[in-house]
């Protein structure tokens, strides 16, 4: 027996369930967003920058406890570009004198290093840049829409931008959850989200509307089972690889791109899952049909090539 003459697992049997998982993680998200917010970087707060060049890789950690000792607060401390630069991110305002009392308490401290640069962002930066990437993601979502909506049908639009939006707010509400914080990099993350998500869903969908016009029995349940049936091991592949190399640059990469393979990860993964279990789902809830898949016949062309249904589904 082949693959195909197999009766596939009832993803869609699950449906019920998986719409109570995600409305209960979307109000949860909601909710952590409006309560804790998120925690906003300097890119989007505004405060001043510190580059410090060493003689020797210091550590870290020590360069932290330094800094605390001396009466700074609120400051994020990384490599930039080799173990010797070192970056020193302060809430504080940007002033003639922060520069010079960060670099004279490391100093005091026994460490050799020279000032490279200091650079301020003020808050009128940040909020700008808050206000694009609001309109950033909105566009984006938007196009998608268009796009699908032009290419499949507008039931197949909609059941694709929702997932869209299902990732982005439940990555923000973990984000919000744990308070790691929210900087350029995590919304750089978020748009990439959108389109690894975006990929999984089109496959899906170009599935069903494949076998929407070449499956003669079955019903649009059998149908979506059977089109996550066939795309479920590429997109368990693809997400497996995926996640390999996320957790490779989350482990190694640093502390300057944690949060942004971190919230790839958390994307990919729930991703994954909207693609079959809120997209899917959602083309059952909107009736989807092969009416809607129907193309125009053109006068003396054929009609397209009908597939044989497979041995079980004649079995029903």
């Amino acid at each position: 027996m082949s693959d195909q003459d197999k009766k596939p697992f009832d993803f869609m049997g699950l449906r019920k369930a998986a719409s109570i998982l995600s409305i209960s993680l979307l109000v949860i998200s909601i909710a952590l967003l409006a309560v804790r917010g998120l925690n906003l970087g300097m890119d989007f707060t505004g405060g001043t920058s510190v580059e410090l060049e060493y003689a020797q890789a210091p550590s870290l950690d020590e360069v932290r406890a330094t800094l605390e000792k001396s009466g700074f607060d609120n400051f994020v401390v990384q490599n930039f570009g080799s173990d010797t630069t070192v970056l020193i991110r302060l809430a504080e305002a940007g002033n003639n004198q922060l520069a010079e009392r960060v670099t004279d308490a490391l100093k005091a401290g026994g460490d050799k290093l020279d000032l490279i640069s200091s650079e301020f962002i003020g808050s009128q930066v940040g909020e700008q840049l808050k206000e694009d990437s609001g309109l950033g993601l909105l566009l984006a979502l938007a196009v998608v829409l268009i796009y699908v909506g032009m290419r499949f049908q507008f039931k197949f639009g909609i059941a694709s931008v929702l997932p869209l939006a299902h990732d982005v707010i439940i990555v923000l509400g973990v984000f919000a959850l744990f308070q790691w914080t929210f900087d350029l990099t995590v919304l750089a993350a978020l748009l990439a989200i959108i389109g690894y998500s975006l990929n999984d869903t089109i496959i899906v969908a170009d599935r069903i509307r494949e076998n929407f016009r070449k499956m003669r029995v079955g019903s649009a349940w059998d149908i979506i089972n059977v089109s996550v049936h066939q795309t479920i091991g590429r997109t368990i592949n693809t997400s497996g690889t995926t996640l390999m190399v996320l957790f490779a640059l989350y482990l190694f990469g640093g502390e300057a791109i944690n949060n942004f393979a971190l919230a790839l990860i958390i994307g990919i993964v729930v991703g994954t899952y909207s693609s079959i279990y809120v997209a899917a789902n959602l083309l059952m809830v909107f009736r989807v049909s092969r009416e809607d898949m129907l193309l125009p016949v053109k006068e003396g062309a054929a009609g397209e090539e009908e597939e044989e249904p497979p041995e079980w589904l004649n079995r029903m």
